[in-house]
């Protein structure tokens, strides 16, 4: 078994509180043990629970398998090494696990779908794990809480990173959960934050290279880092440096198109503007180094996919030939299209809040720079890519869907092409 750092007094805090406690919440910053923690205390309870049915979850089986069942070699597979196996359980994915009060069976689900309930319905579950919870749909958080009604020893587990603070979890479940905990300190709510702090497996150098990816001004960094309910406001790469994160001719590199990885994006359009964007990546930084973009209403001419083929031609064949198309995934007859040109193409990662962080990033690391002359649309958007702010006062955060076509565009670019490794290094 690997041998687990210390955890600090919070955490033993929250261990010690979890044994009368039914409803256990840890929340807070990236990295700061809330995995390894939830998932401990559900193995040693595991052992001698009345029980035999349990239930971990996430947002898919997937998720549930990475952040429970192994959680960086801290998971159950770990805790009960050699008296474990994976198997089926009623066709549902499961770990058999042997104790001192028999073999338990541990159900896999996934949750974040509307419908996703169903899946567990008809069992009772002793336990139940959920992690990153308040990415799941309320419908599965509920039927979560309803299984384990009749539950001989009741106890859920929740983890999540931070939300705004007026998202569905907060307003609909840990509220009041908070206030009849108030009411009644015997109520068995268990709460608990945590940050990178708690975290005594990683050293200082560490975090201080983590701390070095995110601009302190910005919600990421209050939510990831703080662990605080940070709302999302106002532009969302305002720390855009109109020096740092732009070029013209003069300043562009020599020789650019030699030594460097060409790539093509396209948001599509065809009522909405169609924007190509044309990037050159060194491997340090990425070059927006043209665009193109065409609106098909205000032009009152909207084009078929086989005009928009013979521009895409046009725009890019005058120069070295391209890597790779990024396609908008929304775009499967555009891709079709141009796959029949002979293009390589890959869909998008359109993981929008990620996709985000990822892009302020590389802006803040200046691994961004857009040509001050041959990219104005994107220039010109960047000062109005802001959160929607009707959609923020329902809990929902996305960018405002106007005059984002560029943006959106660089966002497909570094979710999908840019690794973690690249972020943590800034380049």
């Amino acid at each position: 078994m690997n041998k687990s750092a210390p955890f600090t007094q919070n955490q033993v805090s929250f261990y010690n509180r979890a044994l009368t406690s039914w409803l256990n919440v840890a929340e807070g910053g990236k990295r700061g043990g809330k995995n390894v923690l939830a998932t401990l205390t559900f193995c040693v309870m595991l052992e001698n629970h009345p029980n035999k049915l349990h239930l971990i979850a996430g947002v898919s089986v997937a998720s549930a398998r990475l952040n429970i069942m192994d959680c960086d070699g801290y998971g159950l597979i770990n805790y009960f090494e050699g008296r474990c196996r994976q198997g089926k359980y009623q066709e549902r994915d499961c770990l058999y696990v042997k104790t001192p009060t028999g073999t338990k069976v541990v159900l896999v689900a996934g949750g974040a779908k509307d419908g996703d309930e169903k899946y567990i319905k008809g069992n009772t579950f002793g336990m139940a794990y959920v992690t990153e919870a308040n990415e799941c749909h309320p419908k599965f958080i509920q039927e979560v809480n309803d299984r384990t009604l009749s539950s001989f020893d009741r106890k859920i587990f929740h983890d999540l990173n931070p939300k705004g603070p007026l998202h569905w979890y907060y307003t609909d479940i840990l509220e009041q959960h908070e206030a009849k905990q108030r009411l009644n300190p015997k109520y068995g709510y268990n709460y608990g934050h945590f940050t990178i702090a708690d975290n005594m497996s990683l050293s200082m150098d560490k975090i201080e290279t983590l701390l070095t990816t995110y601009d302190k001004k910005t919600m990421w960094y209050k939510r990831d880092i703080k662990g605080l309910r940070a709302m999302a406001e106002g532009l969302i790469f305002a720390n855009f440096s109109d020096e740092e994160n732009t070029y013209d001719d003069e300043s562009r590199p020599a020789g650019l198109e030699a030594y460097a990885q060409r790539y093509a994006v396209v948001d599509y359009g065809t009522e909405n503007p169609m924007v190509y964007l044309d990037i050159y990546d060194d491997g340090d930084v990425i070059w927006l180094d043209r665009e193109y973009y065409y609106d098909g209403r205000k032009e009152k001419a909207p084009l078929t996919n086989a005009q928009y083929g013979d521009s895409f031609d046009d725009f890019f064949r005058a120069r070295p030939p391209l890597n790779m198309v990024i396609m908008d995934p929304s775009a499967d007859s555009f891709e079709t299209e141009l796959k029949s040109r002979g293009y390589v193409v890959r869909g998008a990662d359109n993981e929008v809040l990620v996709g985000l962080q990822n892009t302020a990033t590389m802006f803040f690391k200046r691994k961004i720079r857009v040509h001050k002359v041959n990219c104005p649309h994107t220039l010109s958007e960047r000062q109005g890519y802001v959160w929607d702010e009707k959609a923020r006062q329902r809990g929902i955060e996305q960018p405002l869907k106007e005059n984002d076509h560029c943006m959106d565009g660089v966002r497909y670019y570094i979710k999908t092409m840019i690794k973690k490794y690249r972020l943590a290094l800034g380049r």
